[in-house]
């Protein structure tokens, strides 16, 4: 039984890393873009106070709304909740729910919290909700279908579909790992990573331009609800960002003992980690030149391409 209640309490603990540490993330990240730019910038810790002021405001409801409004950010993040405890996080073994969800599964989950927040966008019948859902839509068309793809691709690379068996191949096999078929699908995911989590400089980003997507949905959401979306957003962020280091950059340094003290050392591990993707996409962010808006596009398109290529790489050189 104690292999069982070592695992239980690994799945909690995983769980409360991706909850308590997501708005963490968002604010390191706020302050190392401020420092770029000269500035100052808000608090490391100033996702947590935005979120205790929302959750003790009152919740208003514009007329006409259905239930889904104001369902729409539970179930988004009840969905992320599934996604933290079935991806290898802080612990390099499967937890005992990880083998209800695989990488396809995640990415449903992913499409699922971002279709219910477009819907409630619509739902709200505001022409600002109505135009940050269209321009969502027309991204996520690309977005959602490249998600699954790179999902997919590095599924077919390590053989297997379990996002924690894939983290475990790549950490030992050195020539799969440096194999041109994922280093294709890992560059894939990373340029959608900087669409997904809002890392491209756009055109007016004083206006916050970019922020039509994510913001523009939510803008008849108030209270409690828009603090849901707004933890729903930083969740997103964290688990893609966790995915990415732990299975397709950085898949080594985790360690396999279920123990309390390597949970809390994977920890460090993880934010590590985290801390260098962090530069990267900071320096990133601040050294690429400004670009309209919808040339979002031609990223999609680009990261679309490079899954493709993974496939073709994999077929032609036989997964090396």
């Amino acid at each position: 039984m104690q292999p069982d209640w070592d695992a239980t309490i690994a799945t909690g603990a995983q769980l409360l890393v991706v909850l308590i540490l997501s708005p963490l993330l968002a604010g390191i990240l706020a302050r190392a873009k401020a420092w770029t730019e000269s500035r100052r910038g808000p608090p490391i810790l100033q996702p947590y106070y935005d979120l205790r002021k929302l959750l003790r405001k009152e919740t208003l409801l514009p007329s006409n709304t259905s239930r889904l409004f104001v369902a729409a950010p539970f179930v988004g993040f009840a969905a992320y909740v599934v996604i933290a405890v079935v991806v290898p996080i802080i612990t390099p073994y499967p937890l005992p729910v990880a083998p209800l969800v695989d990488f396809l599964g995640g990415g449903l989950l992913f499409a699922l919290a971002g279709i219910v927040t477009i819907l409630a966008a619509l739902d709200a019948g505001s022409n600002y909700t109505a135009l940050g859902a269209s321009r969502s839509v027309s991204f996520a068309a690309l977005a959602e279908p490249t998600l699954i793809v790179v999902f997919f691709a590095v599924a077919v690379i390590t053989g297997t579909n379990n996002p924690y068996v894939t983290n475990n191949v790549l950490s030992v096999s050195t020539s799969l790992y440096l194999s041109p078929t994922h280093l294709l699908v890992t560059a894939a995911f990373f340029l959608l990573l900087l669409v997904e989590t809002a890392k491209l400089p756009v055109e007016s980003s004083g206006l916050m331009e970019f922020g039509m997507l994510e913001e523009g949905r939510t803008y008849e959401h108030s209270g409690r609800l828009l603090g849901l979306f707004r933890w729903n957003s930083w969740l997103k962020q964290f688990l893609l960002f966790a995915v990415f280091v732990n299975v397709f950059a950085f898949p080594w340094g985790m360690l396999s003992d279920p123990g309390a003290l390597a949970t809390a050392a994977n920890v460090g591990i993880l934010f590590a980690k985290l801390l260098v993707l962090v530069g990267i996409l900071v320096l990133l962010e601040a050294s690429l030149a400004k670009v309209r808006l919808f040339k979002i596009r031609d990223f999609l398109a680009l990261s679309f391409s490079l899954a493709i290529l993974s496939f073709f790489a994999f077929a032609v050189l036989g997964g090396a």
